[in-house]
């Protein structure tokens, strides 16, 4: 999570009711930021601290330790442990999910030596794109194709698997050097003296109320002497660090989008990759401020032979009717031809959901504090126009482990020539020019959709920035985009608990809650949540009252750390090390 000028929601200005109005009962700064390092027999001493072994922090792993290959003076330094990967999650990857195809460039440039022909036989690749097509689709049984405007062109870009390529990563990061110290959450920024000094890793094995269980053990103090948050866009230090250090002055607030993917083994080979760009099935009124699109995307698995598809949905969390659900907008969305004649017949093998920073360049916090950097989704390095965030992760972790490089050589903590070089690079550059493109979308998709082929066509040259507002502070309607939701059937059609139950999840049940939302809130704030939380976490008792406060029952072991409450009034902290999903494939 990363609120561009911190990570408290402010409060709605209308009469309505607004998520922003009941705000997380959470202190970010108090809580999440440690003012002192505990005494120095207590605590374990790296080099460098990396938090979230996703794909941009992992990058920053093996570039940084190929550096240090060459750099035995420093590697000393650095003592016994130069290059530490704090992760929440069973292995790397178990809590990553992306569509996705990528950009291939800077994944060539972090392993020359590998091959795409090597990437496809490792298993986090699947071919590369040669044919392609992008789909309107005006209503449920009709599609048009249309050619691909400019941020669909992927021809040359490579479908991959997010989650198994951070496995691989995490393995060549181990080859190097690496210390990765997986089913550990870091639960605290530690900062002194007005710079960050390092991370304290969570408790363990405390029971529903906090209490120590047989098998606690105190989290530790992790003390650097250069740290990168790659937490991802809900990142439960980067809030308070972005609070902290003020790195949000002059930025617009970071919105959000929700995506949910699944993965489908078919009879049949798909032979492009797919876009929609709707409208169905999402509203064209500005009043419900829905906006989102689909893909569906080869996955030939060269090591077993299988053909597998991956479809999804992503929607922008501005939207007003309580009642939108990506989840079953998905399922919805299968239910057109489109989609049917290449899915039927097949068996849905995997499925996850994840949110993604939707804001673009103006919503980017300051990339680098005193002792400290964001990277990738941590700094909101994702173009929604064209779903494409993987290389800007890859090119982040590769430029901050650089610019940590240059620093500790100079024995400095000033690691601001990352912000510069990130401007100058790839990603700076196709992130300015999108720059101002999604945000006409939010007078409506025939009224901004025109507005955005301007921006879109004219490649950013119109000298002009665009707001952003809060999504949370957006008023909120119970409305009737739930109408249109198939029935699940258990083979075609699946609910969410179901959907759950295939994502590993291993949450224990007498775990802590680590989710942080009022439970005494108005009907279309608990009707927001259990709508939009794609695992079923918000529930509404059945005799609750139809208008007025509602009590909401939160079962937050089913949790898939999408982190979807922070944009409408909640707030995702770390659950204890090794809860959440385990993704193989997505």
């Amino acid at each position: 999570m990363a609120f561009a000028n911190g990570d408290t929601p402010s409060r709605g200005t209308g009469g309505k009711v607004a998520p922003a109005d009941f705000p997380p009962p959470v202190d970010s700064q108090g809580e999440f930021i440690k003012r002192e390092l505990d005494d120095e027999d207590e605590l374990i001493e790296v080099g460098v601290a990396i938090v979230g072994g996703g794909t941009a922090g992992l990058s920053c792993a093996n570039r940084l330790l190929q550096l240090l290959a060459d750099d035995p003076e420093l590697t000393e330094e650095l003592g016994e442990v130069p290059v530490a990967v704090v992760e929440k999650a069973k292995t790397c990857g178990a809590h990553n999910l992306s569509g996705a195809v990528m950009r291939p460039e800077p994944l060539e440039r972090l392993f020359p030596d590998l091959k795409r022909e090597d990437w496809r036989k490792e298993g986090f690749a699947f071919g590369e794109v040669d044919k392609e097509a992008v789909y309107l689709t005006p209503t449920s049984k009709r599609s048009i194709r249309i050619p691909p405007p400019p941020p669909f062109k992927n021809h040359g870009n490579e479908v991959i698997s997010v989650s198994a390529l951070a496995r691989y990563q995490q393995r060549i990061a181990e080859e190097q050097g690496a210390y990765i110290l997986t089913e550990t959450a870091a639960s605290q920024l530690i900062v002194e003296d007005g710079a960050v000094v390092g991370v304290r890793s969570g408790d363990k094995g405390r029971g529903k109320e906090g209490e120590e269980l047989g098998n606690f053990e105190p989290g530790s103090d992790i003390k650097a002497k250069a740290t990168v948050l790659a937490e991802g866009c809900w990142g439960h230090l980067t809030g308070p660090a972005i609070r902290e250090f003020d790195l949000g002055r002059d930025r617009e607030p970071q919105t959000w989008e929700l995506g949910v993917k699944e993965v489908w083994k078919v009879e049949e080979p798909l032979d492009r990759v797919i876009h929609t760009i709707g409208p169905w099935p999402l509203s064209t009124s500005a009043k419900q401020g829905q906006v989102g699109g689909t893909w569906i995307y080869p996955m030939k698995d060269e090591r077993t032979g299988d053909d597998l598809v991956s479809i999804g949905f992503v929607i922008d969390l501005e939207y007003a009717d309580a009642t939108t659900s990506c989840h079953d907008l998905l399922q919805t969305f299968k239910t057109h031809p489109l989609v049917k004649k290449i899915l039927e017949g097949g068996e849905r093998v995997a499925w996850g959901a994840k949110a993604l920073p939707g804001g673009g360049y103006w919503s980017m916090p300051k990339l680098s504090m005193p002792g400290a950097v964001l990277t990738g989704d941590s700094g909101g390095m994702v173009d929604t126009v064209a779903l494409k965030g993987v290389h800007h992760s890859i090119n982040s972790g590769i430029l901050a482990a650089e610019a940590i490089y240059k620093g500790l050589k100079e024995k400095s903590s000033d690691f601001s020539s990352y912000e510069d070089a990130i401007e100058r690079s790839q990603t700076g550059k196709e992130l300015y020019e999108v720059r101002n493109t999604r945000q006409p979308f939010s007078k409506g998709f025939f009224i901004g959709g025109p507005l955005v082929n301007l921006f879109i066509a004219t490649k950013g040259k119109i000298p002009i920035r665009l707001p952003w507002h809060r999504q949370d502070e957006r008023e909120m309607f119970i409305g009737n985009t739930k109408d249109k939701y198939p029935k699940p059937d258990g083979k075609y059609i699946f609910d969410k608990l179901s959907s759950v139950y295939i994502s590993g999840n291993a949450t224990r049940d007498d775990a802590p809650n680590h989710i942080r939302v009022q439970t005494d809130v108005p009907r279309e704030v608990a009707e927001t949540w259990a709508w939009m939380c794609p695992a079923g976490v918000y529930e509404i008792p059945d005799d609750a009252p139809e208008a007025g406060n509602v009590d909401v029952i939160v079962n937050y072991t089913n949790c898939v750390q999408c982190g979807a409450i922070t944009a409408k009034g909640g707030r995702l902290t770390t659950p204890e090390g090794g809860d959440g999903p385990l993704y193989q494939n997505t």
